[in-house]
């Protein structure tokens, strides 16, 4: 996974896999899903980031235990 906070654009994408994206929704305005040819979701984006409160981002990764 990856998390790019650009601002330049003032964009914030997470990327779940580097897998062609075959189709982009927009899920409310100015929030970006892109999923692949399986509609496995690929990427969300998200448009004017600081003016949703995510200017530069404190990021937070936590990876939770897999349960048998």
């Amino acid at each position: 996974m990856k998390v790019i906070y650009d601002r330049e654009t003032d964009t914030l994408t997470v990327i779940f896999a580097e897998t062609p994206v075959a189709e982009s929704d927009e899920e409310k305005p100015g929030v970006m899903l892109d999923y692949d040819t399986a509609g496995n979701l690929v990427s969300l984006e998200i448009l004017d980031a600081s003016r949703r409160g995510l200017d530069a981002p404190q990021i937070e990764y936590q990876i939770a235990p897999v349960t048998p």
